[in-house]
């Protein structure tokens, strides 16, 4: 598989997408500029798809992904995994929440370590995973960033739904 890298500038940062023609590898937050970025129209179909979809995203017209994932990673971090992108836009869920979805009731460490480790971050929600006392846990891109992603979420959500009403009347 050869893998191509190009970057995203988003409102909370530059994101670093790396893929290729089978898929997204990862989708990292990064804190300084990539030298070997490759320019946009020479990268694989999966990668514009990502930027595309990530544009849409932050803009708050988007509120799933549909490129193809190219996981790395053992087969029950690949459960936990494909088990965050059940958690719906604007929603959270918890570890215990994720390992009771993968068969594995027991497994909320296990869970939490696999969460961390995740790639392919916005896409595969891992910010959407609270501690189920209902504060923040961890996140590799930073606290305030899971707190911006949840807001950004919340927001767009609740102006889907007004927009919505309004149509009703």
């Amino acid at each position: 598989m050869e893998l191509k890298m190009t970057t995203y500038q988003s409102p909370i940062g530059l994101i670093e997408i790396t893929g290729a023609e089978q898929g997204i590898v990862s989708i990292l937050f990064s804190e300084e500029s990539a030298q070997d970025s490759v320019n946009v129209e020479s990268v694989p179909a999966p990668m514009k798809q990502c930027l595309k979809q990530l544009d849409e995203y932050f803009k708050g017209e988007r509120m799933d992904f549909s490129f193809p994932f190219a996981f790395a990673g053992t087969d029950f971090q690949k459960k936990v995994w494909n088990a965050l992108t059940t958690i719906p836009y604007a929603k959270t869920g918890s570890y215990k929440q994720i390992a009771v979805a993968i068969g594995n009731e027991k497994a909320v460490r296990a869970v939490g370590m696999a969460n961390s480790k995740n790639p392919i971050s916005i896409a595969v929600p891992c910010h959407r995973i609270i501690g189920s006392s209902g504060k923040l846990t961890g996140y590799a891109g930073g606290l305030w960033r899971k707190e911006w992603l949840l807001k950004h979420e919340q927001t767009m959500a609740e102006n889907r739904r007004k927009e919505n009403a309004s149509i009703l009347k």
